[in-house]
């Protein structure tokens, strides 16, 4: 399997399947020049937020604009339509995250992708911690993880505590990856993970 990974700040990946075209998260508004042409190059059928952070989020107001579906977990669709704005960007200083999220173009609807469910081939799974309602999605083997894991030089991370909605969460969620029969992990940020590189930070992080 052909995985396509565009770093648009935050990873967007374009995957191909007889089901259709899928783009997976959006990337940061100062990047939208370029995943404009990517949306008008690529024609996908639906975008999927892994969740809402605006990194991976920024542009999807211009793939709705074009009419592409965009799809998240129900938990993540208030701050995509604008209706929260609890940002932990940057770090420590939540009002200044609230005006970042403010001045985000934001959703006017967006579809549930809910875990278990079929999307043109890959199917949901929840991978909360992160934020409460971040999805990743799974075929043969392959996850597309977004923030559920970061990759480094030195291999697999969780992102910073303090950008995590619920740290013990996000470290549950990367253990319980352990179980899935993977052969190849896609993070939010950085290069390709491997099963042992997700067990060595498992185990590091306790």
């Amino acid at each position: 399997m052909n995985v396509d990974v565009r770093p648009l700040y935050a990873n967007v990946y374009l995957l191909s399947t007889p089901a259709g075209r899928l783009l997976v998260d959006s990337g940061a508004l100062s990047h939208a020049p370029r995943f404009a042409r990517l949306l008008r190059a690529f024609r996908p059928d639906a975008l999927l937020l892994t969740h809402a952070h605006v990194d991976h989020a920024g542009n999807a107001f211009l793939a709705a604009r074009a009419g592409v579906p965009v799809l998240a977990h129900p938990l993540e669709q208030p701050a995509l339509l604008g209706q929260s704005h609890d940002l932990p960007y940057p770090a420590g200083f939540p009002g200044l995250g609230r005006v970042i999220s403010r001045a985000h173009p934001k959703l006017r609807s967006v579809q549930a992708a809910r875990p278990g469910e079929d999307v043109l081939g890959w199917q949901v799974v929840l991978l909360p911690g992160h934020t409460p309602g971040q999805v990743g999605l799974l075929r043969d083997g392959v996850l597309i993880a977004g923030d559920a894991v970061v990759g480094g030089a030195d291999g697999a991370h969780l992102p910073r505590a303090a950008y995590n909605h619920d740290h013990a969460q996000a470290l549950s969620t990367l253990r319980g990856l352990l179980d899935l029969d993977l052969r190849e992990i896609w993070p939010g940020h950085g290069g390709r993970l491997t099963p042992d590189q997700l067990r060595a930070r498992a185990e590091r992080d306790g």
